[in-house]
């Protein structure tokens, strides 16, 4: 099965509300983390209890970009009700700004893996970055170059998850001439696929969707290799009762589980 490109690309929009008029508008800004499982949510939200309003059906549009792009956006006024952020800080950043609506809520934990394409040996679960080394040695032997594929760290938060994790091994400076840069960590599994590339560290709940299991291979990422991917979401200025009821759906067990489908933990709580 083929991947297809545009599910990865930065802005993608799901309509996945009836063609009919609505009653409720609902314009989310996502992080790409949750590209393949927003329309799993999206499906269980329209079926249950929260998913209509008194006057009708709630339609849900949804933009995904790196969550520092998201952000920068909604300070320059982008007409969004809620923002699920992959991380905290970008969420309370806003906040602090006084543009969101009440407090924000951790809604997930993200893990980071390293994924290539299946036609490549795959490194052991003990040495995930095995390929990150044979890239720079062949690199400084004069070799071939085969890029590394990660989201720009300085907007996306699974980026700066993948610096974090190339520095502890010692690879960040050696590994900076191979890096391929994805605009979210979304179109760097794109890249991570490509065949110039040996491989990338992008989100697990990505690699978790079959279209793309189907065609890579990965490794978990020690969790303690990086700082925690706490997912934080919160309600914008001006959000509406569909933004809300969006957003409390969320937080519910049966959201919880299509979150845990695809590989996210519950956040951590009572801190």
């Amino acid at each position: 099965m083929r991947f297809p490109l545009s599910i990865l690309l930065l802005g993608l929009s799901l309509g996945l509300a009836p063609m009919s008029a609505v009653a409720d508008r609902v314009h989310v800004a996502a992080a790409s983390s949750l590209q393949f499982a927003m329309p799993s949510l999206i499906e269980r939200f329209k079926t249950s209890d929260s998913g209509a309003s008194k006057d009708g059906d709630i339609d849900l549009s949804v933009t995904f970009g790196a969550s520092g792009n998201l952000q920068r956006q909604i300070e320059q006024g982008a007409p969004f009700a809620l923002f699920l952020s992959a991380d905290e800080r970008r969420a309370r950043d806003l906040e602090q700004a006084g543009l969101t609506q009440g407090e924000g809520v951790d809604y997930a934990q993200g893990r980071l893996v390293w994924l290539q394409r299946d036609d490549r040996p795959l490194p052991p679960q003990d040495a995930p970055l095995e390929a990150v080394r044979e890239a720079v040695a062949g690199l400084e032997q004069g070799g071939p170059a085969r890029r590394i594929a990660l989201a720009n760290p300085r907007h996306a938060p699974y980026g700066m998850a993948a610096r974090e994790v190339l520095e502890r091994q010692g690879l960040w400076q050696a590994s900076e001439p191979l890096q391929l840069l994805g605009e979210n960590v979304a179109q760097a599994a794109q890249f991570a696929l490509s065949a110039e590339a040996s491989g990338g560290l992008v989100a697990y709940s990505l690699v978790k969707a079959p279209r793309l299991a189907e065609r890579a291979a990965w490794r978990l990422i020690p969790a303690d290799w990086h700082r925690p991917l706490i997912q934080r979401m919160v309600l914008l200025e001006g959000a509406g009762a569909g933004a809300e009821a969006f957003f409390d759906f969320l937080q519910t067990p049966e959201a919880q589980e299509i979150l845990r489908d695809y590989g996210f933990t519950a956040p951590v709580t009572g801190e």
